[in-house]
Order: C-alpha cells, then structure tokens, then sequence
C-alpha cells in the first residue's frame, strides 16, 4: 500500500493535508517549494505552506475555515489551537445562481424493491410496531419479539418496535414534531405493515394521529388502544400481528428502476479524511442517483455553517434560495437563543482526526451533495415532495438527523466517518469509511471503504464498485448496522417537557 505523504486539496489552498503522519524535520515538496515540518503532524491533520500573520484567513477546500490566532509559520502545524472560527450570527446572502451541467450517463440498471399501493417503493419488507407514546414502549418490544419468534420472519425481513420518549409531556412545536416523525415511519415503504400502538390518555392521541396519516393502507396499518382492550392487550396485539403478517409475507421484490430511490446523506466521527475520500465519493454517488431521476437529501443543518453559500448558490431558483437562507438562519437564531455560539461545533474526535473549526468540517460535510442543484427544501418531519437533491432540516446529532432522513422518505442511509461507529437508524445505515485503518479495524461496523482513494484507486473505478453496494444493499443485502440489530430512532427536542 503506498501513501503518499500529504495531498493539497485546492490551488488556492494555504494548508496542505497529511496522508500520513509527518515528523518533524521532515521536508515536503508542495508546488515546488521545499517545506520543513516544524513539529509531529498526524494524519488527517494540516501543515501551513505559507507564513500566515495573526487574524490572516486559513484556505481549505478554496475557502477560508478560519483565521490564525497568532503569526503563524510556514510547515507549522494548524490545529484548534492557532486556528479561530469566523463564525458568529446570522448573515444576509445574495443569491448567486451557479448551474453547473453535470455530464453523467443515464443507465437502465434497476434495484429489486417492494412497491406499495400508494406507488412508493420500499427496501424492506418489515412490520414495525410504533408507539404513539413512551408509555406502552415495553408492550410494542414484547409484542415484536413474540410475532418475530411465532414466525420466524419467514417470508419478511424484520419485525422491530421503535422505542422513543415522547407523545406526551411535550407542548406546541415538540408535540407537532413527534407527531410527524412517527406519521412518518408509520408511512415509510420500508414497513410492509404496521401496528400503531397507543395508550389511550396520552396528548398525541391514537384517533387523532390517525387523522395525521391521512388516506392510509387500512389493510397494513391497524390501530390497538391497550386502555381500550378489555383482558390481555398481548393477545390482541398478536392477533394483529397475525393478521398483518398474512398480508406481508406474500409480498415480492420487482425490479424498479433507480429513479425510485431515495437516499439519506450523513457524516458523523469525522476527521481530516473525510473531505478528501468519503464525503466526495458519496457526492459522486447522490451526483449519479440524481440524473438517474432519483433523490438524495443532506441536513445536518449546522454542519452546513461556513459552506452554505456553495448550497444557496446551487438552488434551482431564487425560491428554493430564500427557503435555503432560511433554513440556515433558523439554526443560526436556534444556537443563539441559547446563549450558544454558532461555531462551537467539532467534537474532541474531530478534532483529534484534524478537523479545526466548524467551517473545515462543513466544507468537508457538503460534498456529500455533490454538484447537482438544490431542487427542494425540507422542514423538520416533512416528507419528500419533488425528485432531485433536497435540503433538511434537522441538527447534526447522528441519530435525530439519519431518524429525520429516513423520516423524510429515504430508504437508506449513506453515513461517512473516520473515526467509526456501529449506530443504525430505522432503515438500512451505510458506513462509508473514510479511512483503510477504519476499515479494517472495525469490518463489523464498515459497509464500504473510501480509504482506496489516497492508496492508488481512481475515483472512477470506486464510484462504480460503490453504485454496485448501494444497489445491492437496496436489493435486499444487509447492512452491517441491521447484521449487528443496531436500529433506533431520536426525535428532535426543543422546548419544555411538562
């Protein structure tokens, strides 16, 4: 395996990256200038190639990710130490239309999905039991255990119960939120069937949050109130079960052509690599999904501070730019209104992987999007509207926002990261890592390695390998999360709990 010792991302670029750790003393040539590093530099982590006085602004990505906090010497190391944030509050943008025309082959290739009576298309063919509150979380767990146990999930692909808090205790915006979410997976194609679950004294209740769902599929979404049932709300749940696995178990995988799928864009544990193998990689793969006809969609709303005029910029129309500019502002006044700063964002493992300041990680967790246009913008807990890339809104905490993109209608998740983690959220959660160490360290966890990028393989060659996972993975092949039963869902909380 041969690494080169550092890459530089951008010409205009005033860092490079190391591929490797370099010492201190070593010499690097970059643009034909000798370089001495003046101190241990890790991987993933970034060396100055040209003297920087203090307040000066630090290229990456061709952007700025910040300014030195002191004058700052060529083939130092720039870290959170001598490197500040830009970030403060909200801005005013212009709009500054850039539309690039992607030039990417339209193919006839297809994945083997379930296609549900409303015409959506699922990767799954599960039964869920949904809570409509915390309270009867233990009654959904025993329930799915035993139908899972009675049938052996001959003929479907999983039986699970989707704990969660709330559906009660909560007041205005949070009630609304939870509500839409569950709708949500109660709705999702990924379900085959469902057994909405309810209390019966609790705020969300079961005959108004089934006015929410509007015009179901009343033969795979049944109700059960256990205050309601007179005797053992256990075998009424199984008698529904029973029920509604009669139904599921008949269903097929039909071929279904890519512009039906709908994929979830998401980093966490990042580090220097991310920027340079995952995120792009991915990019690639939405770039492709989306002039196939299909949809990818990006939040992590946060995560998108410092980089956000390259996503307003892109927005098919001023519209879409004003909603954008929204979207990002809302976030801003959200941090504010707590008495939180807007640029507190890297983790102690970001940092430590060589990720400095909230705009290096948003220039690295943008191009997850790659290049298409923006053609919708999504609030919390809504559900997909038009093809194409889309926007959401939801924080950067992994298990609220991949809950949110599932919620919103993606069928899989695409999640990239460098330092690793095992979560999975309620449909299949891809993890692309971005480094070979990753990889190999952690195969039980890691779906797909972008590490090859710095060890020799083009992108190209690894676009192609990783269109063939995600087709597979849509066809019926596991993720690792769902190999290993990590599945849960996280609802965005905002306000008091009574």
């Amino acid at each position: 395996m041969n690494i080169s010792a550092f890459i530089k991302i951008n010409p205009a670029d005033s860092v490079v990256v190391c591929l490797r750790p370099i010492d201190k003393g070593e010499t690097i040539n970059v643009d034909g200038k000798e370089i001495t590093v003046l101190q241990n530099t890790p991987a993933g982590h970034k060396i100055l190639i040209k003297d920087t006085p203090a307040n000066v602004n630090i290229i990456k990505y061709g952007y700025p990710i910040g300014h030195a906090k002191e004058d700052l010497k060529q083939g130092q190391w720039v870290n959170e130490n001598n490197l500040k944030t830009n970030l403060s509050g909200t801005l005013t943008y212009e709009y500054c239309p850039v539309n690039e025309k992607l030039d990417i082959k339209k193919d006839n290739r297809t994945f083997q999905g379930y296609v549900r009576k409303n015409g959506e298309v699922g990767v799954r063919n599960e039964i869920w039991v949904v809570p409509t509150v915390g309270c009867v979380n233990g009654i959904a767990e025993r329930l799915a255990n035993m139908i899972e146990k009675e049938t052996n999930l001959e003929g479907i692909d999983a039986v699970h119960a989707w704990h969660h808090n709330f559906g009660c205790s909560q007041l205005s915006e949070d009630h609304e939120n939870t509500r839409k979410v569950l709708r949500d997976i109660v709705l999702h194609p990924n379900a085959g069937a469902v057994l909405v679950l309810g209390l019966g004294c609790e705020n969300n209740q079961p005959d108004q949050f089934e006015k929410l769902l509007g015009d179901y599929d009343k033969e795979r979404i049944k109700f059960m109130v256990v205050q309601n049932v007179k005797g053992d709300e256990i075998e009424e749940g199984m008698k529904i079960l029973r029920s509604l696995y009669k139904v599921v178990k008949e269903d097929k995988r039909t071929d279904c052509p890519l512009n039906e799928l709908r994929i979830g864009l998401k980093c966490g544990g990042s580090d220097g690599f991310s920027g340079i193998t995952a995120n792009p990689l991915v990019g690639e793969l939405s770039d492709y999904i989306v002039a196939q006809g299909g949809t990818s969609i990006l939040t992590e709303v946060p995560e998108m501070f410092g980089a956000e005029t390259i996503l307003m910029n892109r927005c098919e129309n001023e519209n879409l730019f004003e909603q954008t500019v929204k979207l990002v502002n809302d976030f801003k006044e959200y941090f504010l209104s707590h008495g939180e700063p807007v640029g507190e964002n890297p983790s102690p493992g970001n940092k430590a992987g060589g990720i400095s300041t909230l705009e290096d990680k948003a220039l690295g967790c943008t191009q997850k999007c790659g290049r298409a246009p923006v053609s919708g913008v999504l609030g919390y807990g809504d559900r997909l509207q038009v093809k194409g890339l889309n926007l959401l809104s939801a924080p950067g905490n992994d298990l609220v926002a991949a809950t949110a993109l599932a919620a919103s209608g993606c069928q899989i998740v695409l999640f990239t990261t460098g330092r690793g983690t095992p979560f999975g959220t309620f449909i299949p959660t891809m993890k692309i890592s971005t480094n070979s160490n990753l990889a190999n360290n952690k195969p039980n966890w890691i779906d797909f390695n972008a590490g090859e990028l710095v060890e020799g393989t083009d992108m190209p060659t690894l676009l192609d390998k990783f269109i063939d996972k995600v087709i597979a993975v849509a066809s019926g092949e596991k993720a690792n999360n769902e190999n290993n039963g990590y599945r849960e869902i996280a609802i965005f909380k905002n306000g008091v709990t009574l």
